[in-house]
């Protein structure tokens, strides 16, 4: 099997230690790091995280921080998203677009103070067109990737692995709301968040010191919750419809496109609105798509198709060993998105018969 050639362009992780230690056998790069996609097996590890509990090396999702007087004026020309109702603990999922309404990412945005603030991002450089912004305008802010690594904790056993970590009131936390917990004498700012639907915590590490200790004290306080290394499951998240940064939309879709148009509320006259906005009636649209028969691994677009015609694509797919199915997630035209219409698609392995359905499997 090919491995990735060691290079500093490819960055380890404060915890590559210990994915490597808990036997992780395939990976992939996400924002030039090393991302983890399987352990003992697709499946197995699937099972595991909707039984159980896991601790995920995601720090693959870099911070953009934004802080200084001009913050606030800075994110309000980036965001669709209406900021003016955010608290001082709270997340918000963010579209992220440029002057056409195209996306460019989907981060999460994370209030720290008035006036400074991380953006956790996808696989893309948005760094650069933060950075590029401020400049340009030269305004008084700083922005820079700090020394943040997030770690997660999901499936249904994370809310006692956390608590025996961080004290009972990381209970008390809800969604897409956070905390500031002490580990180790330091301040750790706590999430109910995750790239799953089996609920859980992604940890913002400050300092890569830090890494291997909080890594192991999950794993020693979980030995009786059977806590395991784990990674985002292709199978799990296509199930419920969760979306993937450069794999499920790109530049190329608005958030109208990509099930996002709530998000689209700010009365600010922010980057992009003109654009975004003469494109706010969508002519193609995410689905769930059920496809028949064997499918192979899916490592590039596969094409949708009505009556010999185009009609969308698949950009994920993905046997469900819940839901005894293949499930997928598509990008359809208008006339064939509703649910029930029959398609067919290519696969590289012949064509297949499709449905698409009226919603996400879980």
């Amino acid at each position: 099997m090919a491995m990735i050639f060691p290079s500093r362009r490819v960055r380890r992780t404060p915890f590559s230690a210990g994915v490597e230690a808990a036997g992780m056998s395939v990976c992939t790069v996400y924002n030039r790091m090393i991302l983890p996609s399987v352990f003992a097996s697709q499946e197995e590890d699937y099972r595991h995280l909707k039984t159980h509990v896991q601790v995920w090396d995601v720090a693959v999702e870099r911070q953009v921080a934004v802080q200084g007087p001009d913050a606030r004026r800075l994110l309000d020309m980036l965001s669709p998203r209406d900021l003016d109702r955010m608290a001082a603990n709270q997340c918000y999922y963010m579209p992220a677009i440029d002057r056409s309404g195209g996306m460019l990412n989907d981060p999460v945005l994370v209030k720290l103070a008035e006036d400074h603030f991380w953006i956790s991002i996808a696989d893309s450089d948005y760094l650069l067109y933060v950075l590029g912004i401020a400049d340009a305008l030269e305004l008084d802010v700083r922005v820079w990737e700090p020394d943040v690594s997030p770690l997660a904790v999901q499936g249904p056993q994370a809310n006692a692995l956390m608590a025996r970590v961080f004290g009972p009131s990381v209970r008390d936390i809800r969604f897409f709301r956070y905390k500031r917990l002490a580990f180790e004498g330091r301040e750790m700012v706590v999430a109910r968040s995750g790239y799953s639907k089996q609920g859980g915590f992604e940890i913002y590490v400050e300092g890569q010191e830090y890494g291997m200790p909080l890594w192991d004290a999950l794993f020693k306080a979980g030995e009786d919750l059977e806590v395991r290394a784990g990674c985002p499951s292709t199978m799990e998240r296509t199930e419920g419809g969760l979306l993937s940064y450069g794999n499920d939309m790109d530049r190329s879709n608005t958030p109208f496109e990509v099930g996002l148009g709530k998000f689209v509320n700010s009365p600010k006259d922010y980057i992009g609105k003109e654009g975004l906005m003469a494109r706010s009636e969508p002519e193609r649209q995410i689905r769930a798509v059920e496809i028949g028969g064997e499918i192979p691994l899916i490592d590039r677009e596969w094409p949708l198709f009505a009556d010999g015609r185009k009609v969308g694509r698949v950009s994920t797919a993905a046997r469900s060993p819940d839901f005894q199915t293949n499930v997928s997630i598509a990008m359809v035209e208008r006339s064939h998105w509703d649910a029930g219409t029959r398609l067919e698609v290519e696969t590289p392995d012949g064509m297949r018969p499709a449905e698409v359905k009226d919603r996400f499997w879980a």
